[in-house]
C-alpha cells in the first residue's frame, strides 16, 4: 500500500468516526424502531423528550446533518389520530460532552390536522453543536 492510498484511508476512517460521533448523516435517517442507537444515526425514541401524553401524536423519522459546519435537523410529525392536536415543540442543541449548547429555544407551537404529518426544521446555534433532543408537548 502506497502512501497515499494510506492517507486516503485514514481520512476517510477519520471522516466516518465524526459523523458517528455527531450521530449525522446525510442521507440515513433515524429510525424510529431501532433499538440500538448506534444504527441509522440512533432511534427517533433516543431523541425525544416528550412532556405528558402525545395523544397519538408520533415521529415518523428524524433526519441530520452538517450545511456549512452547522447541523441542521428536520423532523417528521404525524398525528394518527382523526381529532386536531396542537403540539409545542423546540430543539435542545448539545455539545460533544452532552452539555447543552446556548439558551433554550422558545417553544413553537404547530397545528396538527387529523391525519396530517408536518415537518419540523432547526439549525443549531453553533457549529460545536453535535447533538440534539426535540422537547414535545402535546394538547388533546
Amino acid at each position: 500500500m502506497n502512501i497515499t492510498r494510506t492517507t486516503l484511508v485514514a481520512g476517510a476512517l477519520a471522516a466516518t468516526m465524526m459523523v458517528a460521533q455527531a450521530q449525522t448523516s446525510p442521507t440515513t435517517p433515524l429510525n424510529p424502531n431501532a433499538t440500538n442507537p448506534n444504527q441509522g444515526g440512533g432511534s427517533a425514541a433516543s431523541k425525544l423528550m416528550l412532556r405528558g401524553e402525545a395523544y397519538g401524536v408520533s415521529i415518523a423519522e428524524i433526519r441530520a446533518q452538517r450545511r456549512n459546519e452547522m447541523l441542521v435537523v428536520q423532523t417528521e410529525l404525524v398525528n394518527g389520530e382523526k381529532s386536531d392536536r396542537q403540539v409545542y415543540w423546540r430543539y435542545r442543541w448539545l455539545d460533544a460532552d452532552g452539555m447543552q449548547v446556548g439558551d433554550d429555544d422558545a417553544w413553537k407551537p404547530q397545528r396538527l390536522m387529523g391525519q396530517q404529518s408536518v415537518y419540523l426544521k432547526g439549525v443549531a446555534p453553533k457549529s460545536t453543536v453535535v447533538d440534539f433532543r426535540i422537547e414535545m408537548n402535546v394538547d388533546k
